[in-house]
């Protein structure tokens, strides 16, 4: 049963921001221009901020639906009702049952009336990130065929509109020929209208890459204010986004808390209006898993401007001590670890679990590790300076723990 703090949010939600901002009898569909009709009796659906998504060629909201952390339909219902067409999901995303969730909800819907992108795994070493040298070409198309069909079975749709490589970090990948013979096959047999890649670390390289190749119509990457290298990813998006591509963001948030114990959250607004300030960003893409959060952020587009408070907030250019939950992803660590860690992806784990509140992600990516190698036992002091300022050690070790604790008492 729904506690009754849960059907308030909702209730409020759908008072609000449905019926006061984009009730759903006034929703534009994509059609064959597709892009928003504007009208005089549509004042309220005016407050929506629309950007075109590249060479994909449809106006989004700048704030649309990442859909990987929930499973719960009537959220993501409310969303798409409020405007928020556009949804990210993945392959990979609870075993499939995130796509599954979300077949069961669109079905009824017509196909123009929503944009959708998923994500496909490419096998990859994790010292190289490259695709294992045992790989044949033969194993990685049937893998990769039985990934694109399962998604299309398990969302009940014959496409989908942007298939993206999922979690690529190496530019050599984005150009491998095995792989780029696969997806433009998917491309050509109608299962996908768009190809796009996805880049959670050396985003400035990949993203150019992408760009490079040519092939590609969408980038989804990770931007925020607490990147290190945020001004060489802004080029980078610059570029991509004179090319024709269209940009999608995510851990737009920096990882929610400034602190481990979860008591100096980050004001996630703000992140999020930083990102916006760049017009070559076309959408973002929040994980949403409460009604309270949908509001949140869909109400960002009442005012994308940042505020002094906001600007305040972020703490640009202070040195606070505050190391956070976020991880660069720079990977400079790895040279300096004695037994060569994933340590980037290990951080990142870290930030699902502590930051977003969502061990469950964090420790299915753990188990494609080797969980015997990552307990950072075995050496008497740690070797990594991270730029981060984390205590790398302390963070293995607390984020190893969520590998004992059995799956149904995890989120």
């Amino acid at each position: 049963m729904k506690s009754k703090k849960y059907l308030e949010s909702r209730r409020h939600f759908l008072k609000k921001g449905i019926a006061g901002m984009a009730g759903i009898s006034i929703l534009p569909t994509l059609g064959k221009a597709r892009s928003p009709k504007k009208t005089e009796d549509t004042e309220q659906r005016s407050r929506i901020v629309y950007r075109r998504l590249g060479r994909v060629g449809v106006d989004v909201p700048v704030v649309s639906y990442g859909c990987g952390a929930t499973n719960n339909p009537n959220l993501v219902q409310a969303g798409l009702d409020a405007g928020m067409i556009h949804l990210d999901t993945a392959n990979s995303y609870d075993g499939g049952g995130n796509e599954t969730m979300l077949g069961a909800l669109l079905k009824d819907r017509p196909r123009d009336s929503f944009v959708i992108a998923t994500k496909l795994g490419v096998p990859q070493d994790m010292r190289t990130g490259l695709i294992p040298k045992n790989v044949t070409a033969s194993e990685l198309k049937s893998n990769l065929q039985k990934m694109m069909d399962d998604s299309l079975k398990r969302l009940q749709l014959d496409y989908v509109d942007i298939l993206y490589l999922h979690g690529i970090g190496k530019p050599e990948l984005v150009a491998e020929k095995m792989v780029k013979e696969i997806i433009l096959e998917f491309k050509k047999q109608g299962k996908t209208k768009h190809l796009g890649v996805s880049v959670h670390r050396n985003e400035p390289a990949v993203i150019n890459a992408v760009v490079d190749e040519k092939i590609y119509d969408a980038v989804l990457t990770s931007y925020n204010f607490r990147q290190p290298h945020r001004d060489q990813v802004r080029k980078a998006i610059a570029r991509a986004a004179r090319a024709g591509l269209g940009i999608v963001v995510m851990k737009m948030m920096a990882g929610v808390y400034w602190d481990r114990e979860r008591q100096r959250p980050i004001n996630v607004l703000a992140a999020m209006k930083w990102v916006l300030q760049d017009d070559n960003v076309h959408t973002i893409i929040p994980g949403i898993t409460t009604f309270d959060q949908l509001e949140q952020d869909w109400a960002l587009m009442n005012d994308l401007s940042l505020s002094a408070q906001e600007k305040a907030d972020l703490r640009l250019g202070e040195k606070t001590g505050l190391t956070g939950m976020f991880c660069s992803q720079c990977g400079k660590c790895e040279f300096q670890c004695h037994f060569q860690l994933d340590i980037p992806t290990l951080m990142r784990c870290y930030m699902y679990a502590h930051g977003y509140q969502r061990p469950a992600k964090a420790k299915h990516i753990l188990l494609k590790l080797d969980p015997d190698s990552i307990s950072c036992r075995e050496c008497s002091s740690c070797a990594v300076s991270c730029r981060m300022g984390f205590n790398v050690s302390q963070k293995i070790r607390d984020i190893h723990r969520v590998l004992t604790v059995p799956d149904e008492f995890l989120v």
